[in-house]
């Protein structure tokens, strides 16, 4: 019996892919887990082939060639079915909040939809093992649940694993919410100034988006815009491995749309 609390469904996911930046790399397998409030669950696994060769080096780690794909369907191909499997829930997995959630929204983007994160909560088991008991999946399975991972790098494997640790980390630790609406502001906590996800933009008193990381700190879209070398620091910033939500207020910023601070911050 699972110890989560739930008002609303809950889908647990894990991706492989081409590599590990969004803007160039592709969703080659896709698990998802949906938890229900009532208790029923089920899982799906989807195969895409991707647009580009898969490297070697992703090949060594998760096992998947580019015959294993060649007969699979590419993912705008499916992607309402994948939508259908997401809709209406919240988002669970582990890392999902800097590897998982911007693969999965520029994989949307491509299809030339949009994967919503506003009015979604996450948890992210990774947060909850690196702030109790730093590791990595493999280790939180053997430190949680007591057994080796022999799955690892599987979507399917990673993602069933995740909800084990998951459940286990709720055994463990007496103080972590129940709820998904608390237990997401724990891995998360709020940030009323924060513009994205994992506050890499804020909005400062006077209600302009600034930098609040890097060389840049403190200093504003609208100022980096004005100057060759801010528009090109942009630039740069769109080719790196910064979340999908980061990049959209970069490219606003870049075509001179500047998006004025929402009433309720980031949610």
């Amino acid at each position: 019996m699972s110890l989560l609390q739930l008002q609303r469904p809950l889908v647990v996911f894990d991706i492989e892919s081409t590599g590990t930046d969004p803007s160039s790399d592709y969703i080659i397998d896709l698990a998802v887990i949906r938890l229900e409030p009532d208790g029923s669950r089920s899982a799906r696994e989807f195969r895409f082939k991707p647009g580009k060769p898969i490297p070697p080096s992703a090949t060594a780690i998760h096992g998947i060639t580019d015959d294993d794909v060649r007969s699979a369907p590419a993912f705008n191909d499916r992607v309402d079915e994948v939508d259908h499997w997401f809709r209406d829930a919240d988002l669970a997995g582990f890392n999902i909040s800097r590897f998982d959630v911007p693969m999965l929204a520029t994989e949307y983007q491509r299809a030339g939809r949009k994967f919503v994160l506003k009015g979604r909560r996450l948890v992210d088991a990774q947060r909850i093992f690196h702030i109790k008991e730093p590791r990595t999946l493999s280790a939180a399975a053997k430190f949680y649940v007591g057994v080796e991972h022999t799955g690892a790098h599987g979507a399917l494997a990673d993602a069933e694993m995740t909800l084990r640790v998951l459940e286990r980390q709720l055994e463990r630790y007496d103080d972590l919410p129940r709820a998904i609406a608390e237990l997401s502001e724990w891995c998360f906590p709020p940030n009323p100034n924060a513009a994205d996800l994992e506050g890499k933009l804020r909005w400062n008193a006077e209600g302009e988006l600034e930098f609040a990381f890097g060389r840049y700190q403190g200093r504003t879209l609208r100022e980096l815009v004005e100057r060759d070398e801010g528009r090109r620091y942009l630039e740069w910033m769109l080719r790196q491995e910064f979340a999908e939500d980061v990049k959209e207020l970069v490219r606003d910023a870049l075509a001179g749309r500047f998006r004025p601070r929402p009433s309720a911050g980031l949610g």
